[in-house]
């Protein structure tokens, strides 16, 4: 009799595990800013204009479910586009370091072309780990379009020994990643130093 009453429950759980894993799961991304971030001298007289464009081969997901053999089931999206978190989190940055944000008529365009932003969930025999990559093209050019930096930008973030390929998980991963591609990005003096720049020659062109 326990041994009947074990089965069905064994069953009942591998249904509801199933019917999760059909079933789309939308994230919600969020962007937590680096601390202890100081202002930059002169980034008050540059006003930026950031512009992310999302390239990806495939937009309509950022992760996917995965059963107990690896296989993909349901797609994990965002619940906000990705070229819209990734420009938040760029400006979060700029704005620490006291640069103004501006339109396109600002002294300087960031721009960045995201070519993956995607997390892998890898299934293991106890436990499992999410992996999530970013990898994405930076540009930095004048008002006139003198170009003044480019840097490829490539990042990963994980969340290890993972029970489920969840959506929770693959946010998880998929947050540190793009906070890993920030820290990238900004620890770059190349890329701060072609910001101050453009402040710089508009001056000398005065």
């Amino acid at each position: 009799m326990k041994a009947n009453a074990l089965a069905i429950a064994c069953c009942v759980a591998m249904a509801s595990l199933s019917g999760c894993a059909l079933t789309t799961e939308q994230i919600e991304l969020n962007y937590t800013q680096q601390a202890g971030v100081s202002r930059i001298v002169g980034a008050e007289n540059v006003s930026v204009n950031v512009q992310v464009s999302d390239q990806r081969l495939d937009k309509s997901k950022v992760s996917s479910k995965k059963n107990g053999y690896g296989m993909e089931m349901a797609p994990i999206t965002a619940a906000e586009d990705v070229a819209a978190t990734v420009r938040k989190a760029i400006e979060k940055e700029l704005q620490a370091r006291g640069f103004q944000l501006g339109s396109e008529a600002a002294l300087v365009k960031v721009a960045a072309d995201v070519t993956r932003f995607y997390n892998d969930h890898k299934i293991g025999f106890f436990a499992g780990d999410a992996v999530a990559d970013l990898n994405m093209s930076v540009t930095v050019k004048t008002r006139n379009g003198e170009l003044l930096f480019s840097k490829q930008i490539v990042a990963q973030g994980m969340e290890k020994n993972t029970q489920l390929a969840s959506g929770n998980n693959a946010k998880l991963a998929l947050e540190r990643a793009l906070e890993s591609g920030m820290k990238t990005l900004f620890a770059d003096q190349a890329f701060l130093s072609a910001l101050v720049a453009s402040s710089e020659s508009k001056a000398a062109s005065k």
